[in-house]
C-alpha cells in the first residue's frame, strides 16, 4: 500500500463525513502513531499477546505474517572458559528466534550441536546437569542471553567453531517524503511500510486509535481500536 493512501486513510477514519476537522493533524504525527502501531502489532503476534493469543509460528496465516522479517546472520565472538560468547545482537534485531553451533573436537571436527536455551540465573546449575549441561557426544549444549549477546556453553572436550543467529529484525519505519522530523529536522524519503496490504489496514486502525486518543476524539478511538482488535 502506498504512502499516499496510507494517509487518506488516516484522515478519513479521523473526520468526521464530510467534515475536514483533524486535516490540520501534521504528518510526522502521522508517521510516528504508525511506526508505533506496527511495532505493537508486530509484537503482539510474535508473542501471542493477541486476541487468539498464537504465537508467531503457531498457524499459517502469522508465519505468512511474518516470515520476512526472519533474518539469518553468522555471529563472531571470543571464547572463555566455560563458553563462547558472540558478538552484540545485530542493530536490526528485535526477537530472539534461535541459535545453532558448529563444534570441534580433538576426533573429530565440523559437529553440529543442537542448542537449547536456559536462563542465565540458572545457568550453574544447567551446566553441572548429566542431562542438561553441554555434551559433544550427544551433539547438544545450551545457551543463554544476558546484555544483548549469546553465550553458547562448552566444556573442556570442544570449542564452538561457528554459531548462527536466526532473529526477527525491526520492521522499518515509513516516512512520507518531505515530512519533517522533528528529531533531526530534516525532511524525509519516501519508505513504504513492509507488511501486506491486510495487514496495513489493520495497522491503520491500531494508529487511527493512538491519534484519536491524543485529540481524545472518543467515537473514533473506541471504532479504530475495536477493528484493530478483533481483527489480530
Amino acid at each position: 500500500m502506498t504512502n499516499n493512501l496510507v494517509q487518506i486513510k488516516i484522515k478519513e477514519r479521523l473526520n468526521k463525513l464530510s467534515s475536514m476537522d483533524y486535516d490540520n493533524i501534521e504528518c510526522w504525527q502521522i508517521t510516528e502513531a504508525f511506526n508505533k502501531a506496527q511495532r505493537e502489532w508486530f509484537r503482539r503476534q510474535v508473542k501471542g499477546i493477541n486476541m487468539m493469543k498464537q504465537g508467531s509460528e503457531q498457524t499459517l496465516s502469522l508465519i505468512d505474517d511474518l516470515q520476512k522479517f526472519i533474518k539469518s546472520k553468522d555471529v563472531k565472538g571470543k571464547s572463555e572458559t566455560r563458553y563462547f560468547e558472540a558478538d552484540s545482537f545485530p542493530t536490526d534485531y528485535m526477537y530472539f528466534v534461535r541459535v545453532t553451533a558448529i563444534a570441534d573436537s580433538s576426533k573429530c571436527k565440523g559437529r553440529f550441536m543442537t542448542v537449547y536455551m536456559g536462563e542465565e540465573a540458572n545457568a550453574d546449575i544447567i551446566y553441572g546437569d548429566n542431562y542438561k549441561g553441554p555434551s559433544f557426544e550427544w551433539g547438544e549444549t545450551f545457551a543463554t542471553i544476558s546484555n544483548n549477546k549469546i553465550k553458547i556453553y562448552k566444556t573442556d572436550d570442544f570449542v564452538i567453531k561457528e554459531a548462527n543467529l536466526m532473529y526477527y529484525r525491526k520492521p522499518a519505519d515509513i516516512a512520507f517524503d518531505g515530512c519533517v522530523n522533528p528529531s533531526t529536522g530534516q525532511l524525509t524519503l519516501n519508505t513504504e511500510c513492509e507488511f501486506k496490504d491486510d495487514v496495513v489496514e489493520l495497522i491503520i486502525d491500531e494508529a487511527v486509535s493512538i491519534l484519536a486518543g491524543d485529540i481524545e476524539s472518543f467515537n473514533q478511538f473506541t471504532r479504530a481500536a475495536q477493528n484493530a482488535q478483533k481483527s489480530n
